[in-house]
């Protein structure tokens, strides 16, 4: 199987998963890139995803960026169709099934049931990011858990958050 069918098949598969957009199956997405396939490494991986959350647009560009380094403009190609593709397939399908099923007394709690499932795979995306850049010990845990209770428990916004991990990582990689 050639690299690009690979990149688009992995990537097809875990926008399947994707509950909660594509921050949600970073702990996959390192497990399939870095530790199964071999694509890439622990640093590059966290390098990437730096990268990819400090440009504008969407989260998916972490997808797009992932494939253009493992297999360049066509790996980029795969990875963003393969992370898009798939998942607006289901979502219109579920989308037009729950538009039938509006009146079904079970269907609000299965959506509420959802919540918690996305905030599990968004903290699980955390925690391998602090993981991946194990290099500072416990620090990256520490700055992830202040980070978190930060945006819930106050009414600042999140780019606060964004400003001062920018600024910690100039001081920490000098």
């Amino acid at each position: 199987m050639t690299l690009l069918l690979q990149i688009l098949l992995t990537f097809g598969i875990l926008s399947l998963v994707a509950v909660g957009g594509a921050n949600a199956v970073l702990p996959e997405m390192h497990r399939q890139l870095v530790e199964l396939r071999g694509w890439l490494d622990d640093a590059t991986f966290a390098q990437l995803y730096a990268l990819a959350q400090a440009a504008p647009g969407p989260n998916i560009l972490v997808a797009s960026v992932m494939g253009w380094r493992i297999g360049s403009w066509g790996g980029m190609a795969m990875a963003t169709i393969g992370m898009l593709l798939p998942a607006a397939m289901l979502a219109w399908g579920v989308a037009g099934l729950t538009h039938r099923l509006r009146g079904a007394p079970w269907l609000k709690p299965a959506q509420a049931g959802l919540v918690p499932v996305a905030v599990g795979l968004l903290l699980a995306a955390g925690l391998v990011m602090a993981e991946a850049s194990s290099q500072f010990g416990l620090l990256p845990l520490v700055i992830v858990a202040a980070s978190t209770v930060f945006v819930w428990r106050t009414s600042y916004s999140p780019l606060w958050v964004l400003a001062g991990g920018g600024i910690l990582g100039l001081v920490l990689l000098r």
